[in-house]
């Protein structure tokens, strides 16, 4: 009896053959970032960035759902996201480029870091309260003139649940006065309509393992999901704490619609 999991699979030649376009993408967009970026005012930037990060979807068969964008301002804002994959960044960068944060370990990785840093991805280190609130004012500073994306969960997860949000780098919106905007982020497959577990980077996982993992089991959905931001009654202003609670809460009870 054939294994139903082993048919969904991308075939092996089929796999090599996309391990060889994503290469190929990644020179061009080294080669984007050293000879082209340094010339280019911001909005083209955005364009080259977008572009990219589409392409990348596209060679992964990642299809992307976006609900409720009609509610962003048109001035800069903090999005807190759930954290599944290191394809959430360029998930969101389809939809609209913006600046993210990033654990400090992905500033060492092999090429990849290297293009974040380029993209002014601002990187923090885990567990350090010291570093994040100097990140945290950095941040301040930015969304003056720049939205910004953080992680509250401070790591990765299956997607099933949200992990408890850390509250440290809401404190740049406050300080900003940037409204925050909870943004819910999900895989699924588009053959079985299940939620996908393919896209996680969890745990020891290595990016090439997680890359696999994704060319393994193509044709997922991503749906990306911005939910309405607090707003505190009688002028009241919330703080960080608050800020974490409500949106690890919207996007706990986001999640579970779909479960």
């Amino acid at each position: 009896m054939k294994n139903p999991h082993t048919e969904n699979q991308t075939p092996f030649l089929l796999r090599l053959y996309l391990w060889s376009l994503i290469l190929l993408h990644i020179m061009g967009g080294v080669m984007t970032l050293l000879f082209i970026f340094p010339f280019q005012k911001k909005n083209l930037k955005r364009w080259h960035i977008q572009r990219w990060s589409k392409r990348l979807l596209g060679i992964f068969k990642v299809e992307l759902v976006v609900h409720g964008s009609q509610i962003l301002p048109n001035r800069s804002y903090l999005l807190a996201a759930n954290h599944i994959s290191w394809l959430d960044i360029h998930v969101i960068n389809v939809f609209n480029p913006i600046r993210f944060v990033a654990k400090s370990e992905v500033e060492g990785w092999p090429i990849f870091g290297w293009m974040a840093k380029q993209l002014g991805t601002v990187f923090i280190k885990r567990d350090n309260s010291r570093h994040a609130r100097q990140v945290s004012g950095e941040l301040g500073k930015i969304l003056q003139s720049e939205s910004i994306c953080i992680f509250p969960e401070g790591t990765s997860s299956l997607g099933t649940h949200v992990l408890p949000f850390k509250a440290n780098l809401f404190e740049s919106a406050v300080s900003a006065g940037a409204p925050v905007y909870p943004l819910a982020i999900q895989y699924f497959s588009t053959k079985t309509g299940l939620r996908s577990e393919a896209p996680a980077f969890i745990g020891e996982m290595g990016l090439i393992e997680s890359i696999a993992n994704i060319l393994k089991e193509r044709d997922l959905r991503v749906e990306l999901s911005f939910l309405e931001p607090l707003k505190c009654q009688n002028g009241l202003t919330a703080d960080r704490k608050q800020l974490a609670q409500y949106s690890q809460e919207m996007i706990s009870r986001s999640i579970k619609c779909y479960m």
